[in-house]
């Protein structure tokens, strides 16, 4: 793997201040653009009332929110591609800048659409279509900003940057959950499906511009400088040896993407509407979801933190055996009549195997081709496994209850099954 001198300096020290400034700016930006991601999932039944006929089932009008939300997945391929393109080619921070303004504007929109009521079909399309750009945005952000953090940061603290990163896109979701939950206390129904809806849409538009401003602080990153400074860079298309060259990789990126999706999606994003689906007030819902998010951000430094120390692999095993755990004992009380939001919080907690997945998928992929790579694999996994779990297990759970339980049990497996592998290479290579 291709190295620098800036990465011998971070290894041979802790993080300096400039670095510092680095992790709490990107992670900062990450929050308020991952804000503009997710606050649509928080009022996803309004938006389903506002957005569909009126006279529509509810578990379809649900289903079509869903997809809607979705789309946003299955757009992140085609703008993480091209934006780590250039990302490799003409520099990692450009590309920071661009994804939060293709975030900000479409965010802003949604907040000034017209509803099905006003202009019929019309309105679920336009609402469609201003998701996709918001998922082609999203698709450069995550990548690149684990990328530019990783590579800030050096091999010996990759692990608590992307956790420390990690921890500011749950902040941003956390963010949404405070929003949703202010504005269902503010509003009642009427005021909420009258206007109230438009706020948090709004404010995220002004979030997505003030991030951008914040990121105009930062610096390119000392590995891709040395790249420009040695003519280094990528010399043909990156995504064509990313794919001839490191399938390895991207396969093992593609799993952890998997695990990560699986965890951060049903857990977080979903829960509060299922929770409401087993008769769980929306404010107790979104109370225990705002703990529960604040119990990930936190478990990301730890996470992040102990893997720099003890080895990924064995820390990702040990995390992913906690998700299926605690999970599983946390959705198990709420099918039984018994929320709580202590459990819920514990359930949280396991999402800090986040940390973990960007650090180990990025490490393989040299860094000519470090974004392209990490963005292809994460992307398209992310499309596949986050565009169709919220839609697939909307469908399971009408005939199987259980259906969130055994895929969340099956992902913790899978997430103890290459914790372990990771582990047992990792052993390999300092024995070397």
């Amino acid at each position: 793997m291709h190295s620098s001198t800036f990465d011998a300096e971070a290894t041979a020290t802790g993080l300096n201040r400039q670095q510092i400034k680095t992790l709490t700016l990107s992670a900062l930006g990450g929050a308020l653009e991952f804000y503009d991601f997710v606050i649509f999932v928080y009022f996803a039944t309004t938006m389903g009332a506002l957005f569909f006929p009126a006279d529509m089932p509810q578990w379809l009008k649900l289903v079509q929110t869903f997809g809607i939300f979705a789309a946003g997945y299955l757009a992140r391929p085609l703008g993480g591609i091209v934006m780590a393109h250039f990302g490799d080619l003409s520099g990692r921070k450009r590309m920071f800048m661009l994804s939060i303004l293709l975030m900000a504007l479409p965010t802003l929109l949604m907040g000034l659409l017209p509803t099905y009521a006003q202009v019929g079909v019309l309105a679920p399309l336009l609402l469609l279509l201003l998701r996709i750009l918001q998922g082609a945005a999203i698709g450069g952000e995550a990548p690149g900003a684990w990328v530019f953090v990783s590579e800030h940061a050096g091999p010996r603290h990759r692990n608590f940057a992307c956790g420390t990163l990690s921890m500011g896109l749950l902040a941003g979701i956390l963010i949404g959950s405070l929003v949703a939950l202010l504005v269902n206390a503010l509003f009642d129904d009427r005021q909420m499906l009258a206007w109230g809806w438009r706020l948090p849409f709004l404010v995220g538009g002004l979030f997505g511009l003030l991030a951008m401003r914040l990121r105009r602080q930062l610096h390119e990153t000392p590995v891709f400088a040395e790249l420009q400074t040695r003519r280094a860079l990528a010399e043909e298309l990156p995504l064509k040896s990313v794919v001839r060259d490191h399938r390895g990789a991207v396969m093992l990126a593609m799993l952890l993407t998997w695990l990560l999706t699986a965890a951060v999606v049903v857990t977080l994003l979903m829960m509060p509407t299922f929770l409401q689906g087993h008769g769980v007030p929306r404010g107790a819902a979104l109370t225990g979801n705002a703990l529960a998010v604040l119990a990930a951000m936190l478990a990301n430094l730890a996470a992040g933190a102990l893997a720099d120390r003890l080895g990924a692999g064995r820390v990702l095993a040990v995390w992913s055996l906690w998700l299926g755990l605690v999970f599983c004992w946390f959705y198990a009380g709420v099918q039984a009549g018994h929320y709580s939001i202590l459990a819920y919080a514990l359930a949280g907690s396991a999402i800090g195997l986040t940390a973990m997945v960007p650090a180990i998928a990025l490490a393989d992929f040299p860094a000519p081709v470090r974004f392209s790579g990490l963005s292809f694999s994460y992307n398209v996994a992310y499309a596949i496994a986050g565009g169709l779990t919220p839609v697939l297990l909307s469908l399971a759970m009408k005939n199987n209850p259980d259906a969130p339980i055994q895929y969340i049990g099956a992902m913790a497996v899978l997430g103890v099954v290459l914790g372990l592998w990771v582990a047992r290479r990792e052993r390999v290579t300092s024995s070397d």
